[in-house]
């Protein structure tokens, strides 16, 4: 009686690139924005919108350049990073068309400028830059560890952008905050990029001050306090920041600026103390810039008591009607198109955006959308925890908090949580600058991610070696 086996030879598995999982996500992330942009248009008119066919191939394009790129030269990213992403800038655009259509807001412009021009044709072709953003990210930048030669150059940069808007001729005042510069008829925001620079030098500098900031401190009262010497950079940023705040009448900057680098310390430290500090820091600046800062205070007033002041300021009365608008969408909302958000004016598409969602889509809309960010969010954090080196940790961990506070002040603002800040939701809202830095934030995670989840270097072939036999009987 013989035995009959049969031998295989194998060799290393490869790990799976999950592009393929990435373009299904990417066919859903451009249908659900269709389908909504078709309900608008039912909604408005009562028939399929003229421009779904057009609107429904750009972002399809834009999509499928973005995944090219990434298939090519990020084969191993993570697969749901592009596709939130997508998904978040694709309903944006029907959200801006939406109140495009508001006779209202045209009434408006028509009243105030003598013509209006629609925002939606604008903000597809930001849409279109941020995707040329990311390809360009993606392209040039083969390492994310070569940003770490860049640590001081990445400060200069950063506060050189911060304080553009302050110089005269340049910089100009929008509704009492002055963060917008106007170059060659354009207006840019340069704040929304010196967050990814700042990044940049906050993970550099943090690599080579982490111990002494982690091991030389004192214990009192049961934190663990640094030494006096060690507090000059936290000192610093927190100086920085009130001028930020003081100067440009920006909250929300300032406290991105700030945030941010108090949760890179505690990354870096793992101290509690930083957070604790930086905690009492940012509240007792913010206290006192208010007690004398009147932009700063009447959006205090507005958020405390919007009724009271709603006949007196703009941004009470402003922040009324966003009350009303989440209050009338209760739990389903009233259903795309059929809102009254655009009675917020000027800012409806731009800060109060997510007022619309709230009314429209209701307390279940507000929810998916807060989960979709926290899903980028989440993506972030899980690259910084698969990052093999300390600068990609610190770099993804800053990337990932930048995102997540200006998370939280819009939406904390808008919802009555915490006072306006005038700054916009990621992807969701109007303007050029936000969506072009935040896809370049976008771009600079996925060269992270890449980096992170690619198989490691095969050994040095061993002519002794063999490979792996499996035996069956």
């Amino acid at each position: 009686m013989s035995v009959v086996t049969n031998t295989t030879t194998i060799g290393a598995i490869e790990a799976p690139s999950r592009r393929n999982t990435e373009l299904a996500l990417l066919g859903f992330a451009v249908a659900i924005p269709v389908f909504a942009y078709l309900n608008v248009g039912l909604a408005l008119d009562g028939e399929v919108p003229a421009g779904m066919l057009g609107y429904g191939l750009g972002l399809a394009l834009l999509a499928t350049v973005a995944h090219l790129v990434v298939r090519k030269w990020a084969p191993y990213a993570d697969p749901l990073l592009l596709p939130l992403a997508t998904l978040l800038n694709g309903m944006g655009l029907v959200l801006i068309w939406r109140l495009d259509q508001s006779p209202r807001l045209i009434a408006t412009s028509m009243r105030l400028y003598k013509s209006f021009s629609p925002d939606a044709p604008a903000q597809m072709m930001y849409s279109a830059i941020g995707i040329a953003m990311l390809a360009a990210v993606l392209l040039l930048l083969k390492d994310h560890r070569v940003l770490q030669r860049y640590t001081y150059i990445s400060m200069m940069a950063a506060l050189v952008l911060l304080l553009l808007p302050l110089v005269p001729g340049l910089g100009s005042a929008v509704y009492g905050a002055k963060i917008w510069i106007n170059v060659a008829g354009f207006s840019i925001q340069p704040g929304e990029f010196a967050k990814i620079v700042l990044a940049v030098f906050f993970s550099g500098y943090l690599m080579v001050k982490r111990d002494a900031l982690a091991l030389a401190s004192r214990r009192f009262m049961g934190l663990y306090l640094p030494r006096g010497r060690d507090l000059g950079p936290i000192l610093t940023i927190w100086a920085v920041s009130l001028l930020i705040l003081i100067f440009e009448n920006d909250l929300g900057t300032s406290l991105l600026f700030f945030g941010m680098f108090v949760i890179m310390l505690y990354v870096a430290t793992e101290r509690t103390s930083w957070i604790v500090m930086g905690l009492l820091m940012s509240v007792a600046g913010a206290v006192g810039v208010a007690s004398f800062a009147s932009h700063v205070q009447a959006r205090v007033d507005a958020w405390a008591d919007p009724f009271s002041c709603a006949e007196k300021v703009a941004a009470c009365d402003q922040m009324t009607e966003v009350l009303m608008s989440f209050g009338s969408g209760g739990i389903l909302g009233t259903g795309l198109g059929q809102g009254n958000s655009d009675l917020i004016g000027f800012a409806a598409n731009s800060d109060f955006i997510f007022a619309t969602v709230g009314e429209e889509l209701g307390l279940a809309g507000v929810m998916v959308f807060l989960l979709l960010y926290g899903l980028i969010i989440e993506r972030g954090i899980r690259t910084a925890l698969a990052a093999r080196d300390p600068f990609g940790k610190l770099l993804a961990m800053g990337l990932s908090g930048a995102f997540a506070l200006q998370i939280f002040v819009v939406a904390g603002g808008v919802m009555g949580l915490i006072p306006l800040t005038g700054m916009t939701m990621p992807f969701l809202a109007y303007g050029g600058s936000s969506v072009i830095a935040n896809w370049a934030l976008i771009g600079i995670l996925i060269r992270i991610s890449d980096t992170a989840r690619r198989p490691a270097p095969a050994p040095a072939p061993n002519p002794d070696a063999e490979m792996t036999q499996v035996v069956r009987p």
